[in-house]
């Protein structure tokens, strides 16, 4: 065991054997690269250089502003407006609602495309889902089934003034409850709406009769919806709540009533008209269009 009286040195590398022993290995006194303590001096300075030029302690509900007075709100402001200007040009064209002339411009919608995505993604997709799927409660945006209509013109006015919201001019559409109904009525009734989207409910089903007189007239004879009244489909797998019979139940029984916002507070004219062409051209119905 070495101490300061008498140095042991390895033969093989020279340096210094401490005292420090792990089962017959015993560790030699090596230095600290040079490279690592340079490292540590130049990430030292720096740390104190960002202190006194960048903005970097909170004081109390502020922080120091530090000597270049960088601000990143002011620096995220900028890189919008610059974004902005940069699309202002062909963004003003979708102003107009002349849809069929936007839609037959290719060279303007492979522009505009990354846009629109953008402006789904961020006011569409959190309910609808990135790719228009929809989710519960929310209807898909990207299957063969409109609520009221599948034309840009239609979409840009549901979009502007929401469903069952607060503006004035908001579509309405909202199912009643039927708990006036018989439960043996409702069982079967919750039933055969279960079935249509597999194609297994029977024609003579004692419970076609219950829907020709209470869902028909909304959802359609064979429950294929579309009658831009805003009741869904019933007989595709996209539904908006759920088609189990339990679920089916729960919907006969306390009725549904659901809600998008207007938009038109949020969105500019351009903004809304291009979301509306983006979301017709969502899943086949827009592939067959093209």
């Amino acid at each position: 065991m070495s101490d300061h009286g008498t140095r042991e040195i390895d033969p093989v590398t020279g340096r210094d054997i401490t005292s420090h022993d792990w089962n017959g290995i015993r560790e030699l006194n090596t230095p600290l690269p040079k490279l690592v303590i340079w490292a540590l001096i130049v990430t030292f300075a720096y740390s104190v250089l960002a202190w006194i030029l960048l903005p970097a302690w909170p004081v109390g509900r502020d922080y120091t502003r530090g000597l270049l007075g960088l601000d990143q709100g002011d620096v995220a402001v900028a890189g919008y407006r610059d974004l902005a200007s940069g699309r202002q040009g062909w963004l003003e064209r979708f102003a107009a609602d002349d849809f069929a002339s936007l839609q037959s411009d290719t060279a303007l919608m492979a522009v505009a495309g990354p846009a629109a995505q953008r402006l789904f993604e961020d006011n569409c997709a959190a309910c609808h889902g990135l790719a228009g799927q929809g989710g519960p409660g929310f209807p898909a945006l990207s299957d063969a089934s409109w609520l009221w209509s599948g034309d840009p013109a239609e979409i840009a006015l549901t979009i502007r003034h929401g469903i069952n919201s607060e503006d004035p001019d908001t579509r309405i559409a909202e199912m009643p409850p039927f708990d006036w109904m018989e439960r043996a009525e409702r069982d079967a009734l919750a039933a055969y709406v279960a079935a249509l989207p597999t194609g297994a409910a029977a024609a003579d089903d004692p419970a076609v009769g219950l829907f020709a007189d209470n869902c028909a007239s909304c959802h359609g004879d064979d429950g294929e919806g579309g009658l831009e009244v805003g009741a869904p489909s019933l007989a595709d797998t996209s539904v908006v709540y759920g088609q189990d019979p339990q679920t089916v139940m729960a919907t006969l029984r306390h009725g549904r009533i659901g809600e998008m916002p207007a938009w038109s507070g949020r969105l500019s004219a351009a903004e809304i008209n291009l979301l509306a062409l983006h979301v017709a051209g969502l899943g086949p119905r827009g592939e067959a269009a093209q």
